[in-house]
């Protein structure tokens, strides 16, 4: 009988032993000392705190800034001038501007020298020498072309021949005084930096008359220039 007990017992204990679950070490830590794990965790320093980071396509894209743009142009010049009360005189030569933009206006300096040879037959010369500044307003009309407006004021220098009421043609005649132009024209764009202009102005000026008085002179003249652009191109920010 004590032997059959012993082969049960024995049994019984192996299987026991083998199928109970080991002891968690944490379960018994955090039993005796009564604090849950989640108090354990809590006592730990807290985590950096994270800021949130803003999309990009949030942020208001930065304005492109319009810089102010420089111009030269110089070219070649015809002045159409009262010569005598029965035709006009011819007088050919240069031209030159400097011109300082922000945009679609901007402020020129103009001077031009235009002269004719053998007035009235006496072998000598008429000239005119002006120089002026103003506002010039331009205005695109398709991606090469502009047009342009202008009104200059300064003044004038003109000398020539004079010829009298009583037929007397006197030599060296010169004024100097105040001039004005209004005009325009249109420019096209070879490049980026480099343009071809064309323009005419109403030019007015001052001279003897053939009564010896200095009167207003009404002129007409027209140009021909090669222009330059230094820096940014105008012409993008007309557009």
């Amino acid at each position: 009988m004590v032997l059959f007990s012993m082969r049960i017992l024995f049994p019984a204990l192996f299987f026991s032993l083998l199928f109970t679950p080991p002891a968690s070490a944490q379960s018994s830590i955090a039993g005796a000392s009564g604090a849950a794990p989640a108090a354990a965790a809590s006592a730990e320093a807290p985590p950096a705190a994270i800021k949130p980071v803003k999309p990009i396509r949030s942020e208001a894209p930065i304005a492109t800034a319009k810089s102010k743009t420089i111009e030269m142009a110089v070219g070649y010049t015809y002045l159409s001038q009262p010569g005598s009360p029965s035709n006009r005189l011819g007088l050919r030569g240069a031209d030159a501007s400097f011109t300082i933009g922000f945009s679609r206006l901007g402020i020129t300096a103009d001077v031009g020298y235009a002269r004719a040879s053998n007035v009235l037959g006496t072998g000598q010369q008429s000239s005119v020498l002006t120089y002026l500044a103003g506002p010039v307003f331009h205005h695109p009309v398709r991606r090469n072309f502009d047009t342009y407006v202008h009104v200059l004021v300064g003044g004038a220098k003109v000398s020539g021949p004079i010829l009298t009421n009583d037929g007397t043609i006197l030599l060296g005649g010169w004024t100097t005084g105040y001039a004005w132009a209004v005009g325009g024209g249109v420019e096209y764009w070879v490049t980026d930096s480099i343009a071809v202009r064309s323009g005419a102005d109403y030019l007015r000026t001052s001279f003897y008359d053939s009564s010896l008085a200095v009167r207003g002179q009404s002129n007409l003249r027209t140009t021909a220039a090669v222009v330059y652009y230094f820096g940014n191109r105008s012409h993008i920010h007309r557009r």
